[in-house]
């Protein structure tokens, strides 16, 4: 299995780009500005987008790459979210009014993209991957996930503050090698990270303890300008883990 991230900025701004996962080349997690880098051929390849929540920076070139593949694929792309998130790309973004309702397009019986509801604590396997969906504590309904093959497996927490289920989910299972957590704010921004539902350094650090496996972790969603000074508190909040600091365009294999 191999992962590549598109985008793990929590803004833009000169080379970066907003969420996006691509698993081989098949699987989209989030559909952030990332997107945009892939080519055509690449887009076309893209069968399954699992969204983490209805937050724009993890959503916004969806609208653009079904637009843009539209009419060059032979099967619909399916895009899987929580039912809160669905209905509010129905709601807000394609609804003819901000964006044509490609879940109709070319016609209601043979569309450029499904939607297709999933809950968190649901496990889908898709070839020799599997991925389950994991509920985490953010302002809008929002799920992390967990991703494993037979040769290794890796975890993302979207975007979260501190709670216990997404660190119990993942203390079920006998390994973990790659864990990608949101760091979106400083701690001198704590106050702010709470009340948006994201984690500071310090947060985090108080959920790490709860993780029994030993990966190493990327920090992602760090707000421009704030990456290095993020990713060192991280560092001197957790000092007993290997932290790294997550930049678009880094490959691992598992």
């Amino acid at each position: 299995m191999n992962l590549r991230v598109l985008g793990c900025s929590g803004g833009i701004g000169a080379d970066l780009r907003t969420t996006s996962l691509l698993i081989d080349d098949d699987i989209l997690i989030d559909a952030g500005s990332g997107v945009g880098d892939l080519t055509l051929e690449e887009l076309e390849n893209i069968k399954h987008i699992f969204l983490t929540h209805s937050h724009m920076d993890h959503f916004t070139f969806l609208p653009l790459m079904v637009d843009s593949i539209f009419g060059s694929i032979k099967e619909p792309v399916i895009v899987h979210g929580q039912p809160k998130t669905i209905e509010a790309l129905k709601t807000h973004i394609f609804n003819w009014t901000i964006w044509p309702d490609f879940s109709k397009l070319p016609s209601e019986e043979n569309p450029v993209m499904v939607f297709e509801t999933m809950m968190p604590g649901t496990t889908m396997p898709l070839g020799d991957r599997t991925l389950e969906m994991i509920q985490v504590n953010h302002i809008v309904p929002g799920v992390g996930y967990r991703v494993a093959c037979n040769s290794g497996s890796f975890a993302f927490t979207g975007d979260t503050t501190n709670h216990d289920n997404f660190w119990e989910v993942l203390n079920r299972y006998d390994s973990l090698d790659l864990l990608i957590c949101e760091v979106a704010f400083p701690n001198v921004l704590e106050d702010l990270a709470k009340r948006a539902g994201h984690y500071s350094p310090e947060l985090l650090a108080l959920d790490l303890v709860k993780l029994r496996h030993r990966p190493d972790i990327y920090i992602s969603h760090t707000k421009p300008g704030k990456e290095d000074i993020i990713v060192d508190e991280c560092r001197a909040a957790i000092p007993d883990r290997k932290i790294h600091r997550l930049f678009g365009g880094t490959q691992f294999a598992l």
